[in-house]
């Protein structure tokens, strides 16, 4: 479904990425680890079409969507949780879940409002509430209805669980496990690699803006010393 080769970005002229290389398939979760500063976001924001790569390639369902816009990328069926939620703080919670809804691939059984609710109970409890007014653990699961809400064929989550009280974590990945078992492909950062390890089928490490290590939950079990290296504090 993605396939990124050889991808190099970066701001201006500061180049971040040299070499990631990675891909999903149809109905896997996969993971893109390692520390911060590595280029973790930087690949995400390459993806949606939000820094034009200066290199490489990325492909989404067979088209290259390398330096395509990011609207049109969205539209083809990539949706993201992006890092800091990035609310429309105005807007009520049901007017943010809304505000970019669709189903223009034509999903046999849609995203709705009454889906999202039912997944988090706490948004429809707090529907007509200004989005700013929310803890941050409702504002994050508003934020990834909003993106479900799209009927993404790639969801992608970038540092979904950051900062979020260990209740509220634990319904973030209930959600994303649910996901999964509905056949969502996900991408997801994260630094929790004990419950990545159970969810995610494939996993990649980025070092200085290169794809440094990639294999499977038992792979990373048998590497576990190089992987602490690398994604370690």
């Amino acid at each position: 479904m993605l396939s990124v080769a050889n991808l190099q970005s970066g701001y201006g002229s500061s180049q971040v990425l040299f070499d990631i290389s990675l891909s999903v398939g149809e109905g896997e979760v996969v993971t893109l680890l390692g520390r911060n500063g590595m280029g973790k976001t930087t690949t995400i924001r390459s993806i949606m079409g939000l820094l034009p790569p200066l290199a490489g390639e990325i492909a989404f369902s067979g088209r290259n969507v390398a330096g395509v816009k990011p609207e049109t990328i969205a539209r083809l069926g990539v949706g993201l949780v992006p890092e800091g939620r990035q609310i429309f703080s105005t807007l009520t919670v049901r007017e943010n879940l809304v505000a970019t809804a669709g189903n223009r691939l034509m999903r046999k059984d849609p995203w709705t409002l009454e889906r999202v609710y039912a997944l988090f109970p706490r948004l429809k409890e707090r529907a007509n509430q200004t989005s700013a007014t929310l803890s941050g653990g409702e504002q994050q699961m508003m934020v990834v209805g909003r993106a479900l809400m799209t009927n993404p064929k790639l969801l992608i989550l970038d540092e979904a669980t950051e900062g979020l009280a260990p209740v509220i974590r634990a319904e973030i990945w209930g959600c994303i496990e649910a996901l999964k078992k509905e056949g969502q492909s996900i991408l997801l950062i994260d630094k929790n690699l004990h419950v990545l390890k159970r969810l995610a089928e494939r996993h990649y490490i980025v070092e200085k803006g290169r794809t440094v290590w990639s294999g499977t939950g038992q792979d990373m079990t048998r590497d576990a010393e190089l992987v602490h290296r690398l994604v370690g504090i």
